[in-house]
C-alpha cells in the first residue's frame, strides 16, 4: 500500500477561495486493516484510495479524493460505517476507526503524491515511473510513465502488480498462441499499455465506466501507443466467444462476483495455449474462481496472495 498525504487546512480562507480544492475522505484504523480499507473507500469514492502509517501512534490512515464538496452525504456515511463494521464481523481488528472529511488544497494533494509515489519496477523489462521521476528504464527495458490522479490505477495495487508481472513473463510464453493481449476492465489503461510496450499485438481494452476510457486513451497518448491499443467503453456481460482472433492473454482485474458469472465469456476469449490472468480477488474468494475456472478446462499455472488478495494466472488447454 503506499503513502496518502496528511491533510492541510493550514490556508487562509481567503487564500483557499483563490486555489482549487479536492476533498479527502480518510480512515485511521490498525495498519492490517489498510488495505480493506482502502478497497472499502475505492469502491465508495470511485477513487484510488492511498495510506500512511503513523510509528508513533501505530495506527494507518487510508484516504481517498474526491472533487465534489456534497459527495460525503448521510447516506454514503451509514455505507461506509456499515462496510467498516461488516469488516470487523469478519474478524479484522481495526481499533477503533476514525473517519474524517476534510478539504485539501490541490496544490497541496498534488504535491503530496509527487512525494511519495515511487517508480515501479517490474524485473529487467517493464519499469512504471510517475513523469516528475528522473528514474530512466535501463537497457532492455520499456517504460510507462503515469502520474498518480484523483482516480484509477498506477499499479501500487497488488492486483495490478501481479498482472504486470504476468505479462512481462507471458511475453515469451505467449509467442507460441499469438501475441493479442485484452485487458478487461482497463481502468487507468495501464495493463493495456504495458502490454504494448512489451510488444503484444493487437491490444484491446474495454470498462464500463466512460470516464475511465477517456482517461485510459489519454495516458496511451502520452505513452505513444495511442495507435495500437483499442480503447472502448463496454460491458464485460457483453462480450461474444470470437471465431477468430483469439487472445494469447487476457487480463481481467474485476470484484470476484464478475469473475465467476463471467468465467465462459473470458475463457472464450483465449486461443488454446492462452492465458487469463485474474486478479482483484480476496484470498477467501479464490478457491471458488479457481474451481470455476478449472471446471471449464482451464488450469492454474501461478498464483500469489499479497495481504488479503490473491491473484493468479490460468492456462487454456484446450
Amino acid at each position: 500500500m503506499t503513502l496518502s498525504p496528511r491533510v492541510s487546512r493550514s490556508r487562509t480562507p481567503s487564500t483557499a477561495k483563490r486555489t482549487k480544492v479536492v476533498w479527502a475522505l480518510s480512515v485511521t484504523v490498525r495498519p492490517e486493516g489498510d488495505e480493506a480499507v482502502g478497497e472499502l473507500l475505492a469502491r465508495l469514492t470511485g477513487q484510488s484510495a492511498v495510506a500512511t502509517h503513523d510509528k508513533r501512534s501505530g495506527l494507518a490512515t487510508v484516504v481517498a479524493y474526491v472533487e465534489s464538496s456534497t459527495f460525503f452525504t448521510g447516506g454514503r456515511r451509514r455505507e461506509l460505517t456499515a462496510g467498516l463494521e461488516r469488516m470487523k464481523e469478519f474478524g479484522l481488528d481495526l481499533g477503533r476507526p476514525k473517519v474524517r472529511w476534510a478539504r485539501v488544497p490541490k496544490a497541496d494533494w498534488a504535491e503530496s503524491w509527487k512525494r511519495h509515489f515511487q517508480p515501479i519496477e517490474v524485473g529487467k523489462r517493464l519499469l512504471v515511473r510517475p513523469s516528475w521521476s528522473r528514474r530512466r528504464p535501463a537497457k532492455g527495458q520499456v517504460e510507462v510513465v503515469l502520474d498518480p490522479g484523483l482516480s484509477f490505477g498506477t499499479g501500487q495495487h497488488p492486483t495490478t502488480d501481479f498482472c504486470l508481472r504476468e505479462l512481462v513473463r507471458l511475453r515469451k510464453a505467449s509467442d507460441a498462441a499469438g501475441t493479442a493481449m485484452m485487458d478487461v476492465g482497463t481502468g487507468s489503461g495501464i495493463l493495456a499499455i504495458a502490454a504494448a510496450k512489451l510488444g503484444y499485438r493487437p491490444v484491446t481494452a474495454f470498462d464500463f465506466d466512460p470516464e475511465a476510457v477517456g482517461v485510459a486513451r489519454r495516458n496511451a497518448a502520452d505513452n505513444g501507443v495511442a495507435r495500437e491499443v483499442s480503447m472502448v467503453r463496454r460491458d464485460v456481460a457483453t462480450l461474444k466467444a470470437p471465431k477468430k482472433g483469439k487472445c494469447a492473454v487476457v487480463c481481467a482485474n474485476l470484484t470476484a462476483d464478475l469473475l465467476h458469472r463471467h468465467a465462459e465469456l473470458l475463457l472464450s476469449q483465449v486461443v488454446p495455449g492462452g492465458y487469463v490472468v485474474l486478479a482483484g480477488i480476496l484470498a477467501e474468494e479464490f478457491v471458488g474462481i479457481q474451481r470455476r475456472f478449472e471446471a471449464l478446462g482451464a488450469r492454474r499455472v501461478r498464483d500469489r496472495r499479497k495481504s488479503e488478495w490473491r491473484s493468479g494466472s490460468f492456462r487454456k488447454d484446450t
